[in-house]
């Protein structure tokens, strides 16, 4: 293979995988659910994604095929339909997190066009197409990186770890800047007089903004010592990763009223940084979440086919998907991934996208947890607090996201649920397919 990638490598592709896009697509739904203490939702999100992370770490070493959760449940489980289902989960999961970053890249895209129209008094032309413009920059944006994928074009450990660093970069210093504007301009607020349970359903909608670091464990070959690099990896990310968001958060909600956040919550980032970065620091906040979510679009679909060709090789996904040869992209499955997720783009809205993609990763870290928790004897000096606190937040984040969701967006809820009810039946029909081929007459080889 090509060059072994370090512990730096390793660091800069998990936060890349969460900053990159997760900064720019989840982080506004999140503060208008939240409100002014959103900060602490953030902080209980990434804290049980540690002691997921732990989980995963612990399970890592554990098992000799490492290859990620369906890898683990198939080794120590032995229930291969199981570990098929988990593996459908986070591809659909992936699904909603290449929706939701294409989906605010569109945003992004849309809101600095119009400005800069604004600024250059260019005259706006309205066309009349089928597709809505977002819409239909969100399809290219999947499809141009869909077909680069396919002739095998995707960013090096090298290149992915300058690029991550320039990402939260520019994150860092918009928060930590943004928190220094607003304490000497005395509206920095801590927002404990809204405390309730809006920080932790505001949790569980940020999940998917903290799962990007489980793709380190999808192609392990390709780090030099990975048990070890991995774990460094996790365990230096998930709380960078929580700083930056917390940072960003107490930046937001000090700076905009949440009327402006809840009108707007994709591009809540670049109205944030107006007051105090100017019209050039909001363009670059612009011009770095293009950047950061078209980024991440490449590197979800690029770790997704990675993940698909384990999937297919241990006969969890349908041998017709396979590539042509052993160390090909699969890419047929490719573009399925790529078709669905521009669909779920033009079709979802930010809440169900969301709210889908979180509740699929909730799930998979909950059942990690869990099963670290049951091997706890099989695992020298775990910490078994820590797989308990990561899968009972998990089993609490469920169900209050999908109330929450009923509760103030009903059409919400029900898309969601249909799409996880589809979801659910296709991975039975195929999974428990050879038994129900067995029991009818004429159909059973």
């Amino acid at each position: 293979m090509g060059e072994t990638l370090g512990l730096k490598e390793a660091i800069a592709m998990a936060l890349g995988g969460m900053i990159g896009g997760g900064i720019y697509s989840a982080f506004g739904i999140v503060v208008a659910i939240s409100g002014k203490i959103a900060w602490l939702a953030f902080g209980i999100a990434g804290f049980i994604a540690l002691c997921a992370g732990y989980s995963y770490v612990q399970l890592n070493e554990l098992t000799d095929d490492n290859g990620g959760a369906p890898t683990y449940i198939e080794e120590i489980v032995e229930n291969s339909t199981v570990a098929g289902m988990t593996g459908w989960t986070l591809l659909f999961g992936y699904i909603g997190s290449m929706a939701l970053y294409a989906y605010a890249f569109s945003s992004f895209f849309s809101e600095l066009i119009g400005r800069l129209q604004m600024a250059l008094v260019i005259p706006v032309v309205n066309y009349e197409l089928l597709v809505p413009i977002p819409n239909l920059i969100s399809v290219l944006l999947i499809g141009l990186f869909v077909g680069l994928n396919l002739l095998g074009a995707a960013e090096t450990g090298k290149v992915e770890d300058v690029l991550s660093f320039f990402k939260v970069g520019v994150i860092a210093i918009f928060g930590a800047w943004g928190v220094w504007f607003a304490y000497t301009g005395q509206t920095l607020t801590l927002g404990f007089s809204e405390l309730g349970f809006s920080p932790i359903i505001g949790a569980a909608m940020s999940f998917v903004a903290f799962q990007g670091w489980q793709l380190l464990m999808y192609d392990q070959s390709q780090f030099e010592n990975p048990t070890e690099n991995i774990r460094k990896a996790i365990y230096i990310s998930i709380p960078i990763a929580t700083l930056l968001y917390v940072l960003v958060a107490f930046t937001t909600v000090s700076i905009l009223e949440l009327s402006v956040i809840a009108v707007s919550p994709e591009v809540s980032l670049l109205y944030a940084a107006l007051p105090y970065m100017g019209s050039i620091g909001a363009f670059i906040i612009g011009i770095s979440a293009l950047f950061s979510t078209a980024s991440a679009v490449n590197a979800t679909l690029f770790s997704g086919a990675q993940f698909s060709r384990d999937l297919i090789d241990k006969g969890l996904l349908p041998e017709r998907f396979s590539a042509s040869d052993d160390e090909g992209v699969p890419s047929k499955l490719v573009i399925v991934l790529g078709v669905l997720s521009a669909a779920f783009a033009v079709y979802g809205s930010l809440r169900s996208i969301t709210s889908f993609a979180s509740l699929a990763f909730i799930a998979v870290f909950g059942a990690m947890s869990y099963l670290a928790f049951r091997q706890r004897d099989e695992i020298d000096d775990m910490i078994v607090a820590l797989p308990v606190i990561g899968m009972v937040g998990c089993v609490a984040f469920f169900p209050l996201l999908l109330y929450n969701l009923y509760l103030n967006s009903p059409s919400t809820f029900f898309l969601v649920l249909l799409i996880g009810v589809v979801v659910i039946g296709v991975e039975l029909i195929y999974f428990e397919r050879q038994p129900i081929e067995d029991a009818i007459p004429g159909v059973s080889k």
